[in-house]
């Protein structure tokens, strides 16, 4: 009886996040896949597109820890705000409260995550849980745009919020945080933990705060997000006006990207599951892993900038953001993955928390210097070796 129960809730609770983080993603997204619509009715230039996305990045990185109910609720009630508004002000403020409705999401999916599963199976689920933002990057993309054939980015940013509010009281009636709050007993976190970079359960809170693995662990996600993120955020305008490629072709690109993200995220938390299993190596096995797809990462990014032009074979593009998008965001699940399985259960949402707040550093960043918007606006997206100047040593229009 005790199975079947954990059988049904483990299903009920995982599908209520799987698609309350679809949700949720798509919605932190909606204007980044609304730009062309927007810059056609509302005269917006780079330095303000920059502005808005990056005080969304700003919330997220900041946000404390809370209910994902809540948090979904806020984000839709955002969104239908949003599509009221029509001033860069506006936009920005609100977007910054996307933000911090954003910032609720994840960290307890992970803590339930580890409640109701057994160690042995909780890389696996992880990934699984991850390919909800994948999918919702995947398919976002097209549908926005086939809706802004027929629709306005107005009413589509009003339905999609709508809908997040509809979903977040399912979710607050389905997703229990722990076994024990439907009457059954509590799964104890027996997981091995690597000798190097791992915390026991008897850990306080300053031994794990000082934790050199912690540390390590959050720089190497922020240098992984932060590229990862400069892609997603920017990569279909970069294809677009630097590329030479088509709008349709610079949504493709996206969407091979996270469908290609998806498959990463489902392969690094099978294949590190598997590894920690049959345990062979020194160390953390899910580190080997981690590595290779990094090495991947930087392969893709390279091809990418020295082979795609105007003439480039789409299927090569397409190719390219799919690759990419696999040896990214398998390294992010595994990422979130190990901070959360390393520190002691007391601490596993402050460990990926921590980690997330490093992740997001380059995310403030961009707010600091101007947004991402006016690093482009006036270094371009690749800044070359060197430019051509005129006699008075001006950098020429054409160079620039």
């Amino acid at each position: 009886m005790a199975s079947a129960g954990y059988g049904y809730y483990r299903g009920t609770i995982f599908l209520a996040m799987f698609v309350g983080y679809t949700l949720y993603y798509f919605n932190r997204k909606t204007f980044s896949f609304m730009m062309p619509s927007v810059m056609q009715e509302i005269e917006l230039d780079k330095d303000d597109l920059g502005m808005i996305t990056s005080s969304q990045s700003l919330a997220y990185a900041i946000t404390p820890a809370g209910s994902f109910s809540i948090g979904l609720c806020t984000v839709g009630c955002i969104n239908v705000v949003f599509s009221w508004s029509s001033t860069v002000a506006a936009f920005s403020a609100l977007w910054f409260l996307n933000g911090l409705g954003q910032g609720l999401g994840w960290p307890p999916c992970g803590r339930v995550l580890r409640k109701w599963f057994e160690p042995s199976q909780f890389g696996t689920w992880w990934a699984i849980l991850s390919c909800s933002k994948n999918l919702a990057g995947s398919l976002g993309p097209i549908i926005a745009t086939v809706l802004t054939q027929s629709y306005s980015w107005r009413t589509i940013l009003f339905v999609s919020g709508m809908i997040c509010v509809v979903a977040s009281v399912f979710c607050l009636l389905f997703i229990k945080n722990e076994p024990s709050e439907v009457g059954l007993p509590n799964i104890e976190t027996t997981a091995n933990k690597s000798k190097a970079g791992s915390s026991s359960d008897e850990s306080t809170l300053s031994e794990f705060l000082l934790s050199p693995y912690l540390w390590l662990l959050s720089v190497s996600f922020l240098v992984v997000f932060g590229v990862k993120t400069a892609f997603t955020d920017w990569g279909q305008l970069l294809l677009i006006q630097d590329k030479g490629q088509s709008t349709l072709m610079g949504s493709s690109y996206m969407s091979a990207l996270e469908v290609g993200g998806l498959l990463g995220s489902l392969a690094a938390g099978y294949i590190s599951d598997k590894a920690m299993q049959g345990k062979k190596i020194y160390g953390n096995p899910r580190h080997f892993i981690l590595i290779c797809m990094m090495v991947g990462m930087s392969v893709s990014m390279f091809l990418f900038r020295v082979t795609v032009t105007a003439d480039s074979p789409k299927v090569w593009i397409l190719c390219l953001g799919a690759a990419f998008g696999f040896s990214s965001y398998g390294p992010i699940a595994l990422f979130g993955l190990i901070a959360n399985e390393s520190a002691p259960s007391n601490y596993c949402g402050t460990s990926h928390a921590i980690a997330s707040l490093m992740a997001n550093t380059p995310r403030l960043g961009n707010c600091i210097l101007g947004s991402g918007g006016h690093l482009r606006h006036h270094h371009g997206w690749i800044r070359p070796a060197a430019q051509h100047q005129d006699q008075n040593g001006h950098v020429s229009k054409k160079a620039d």
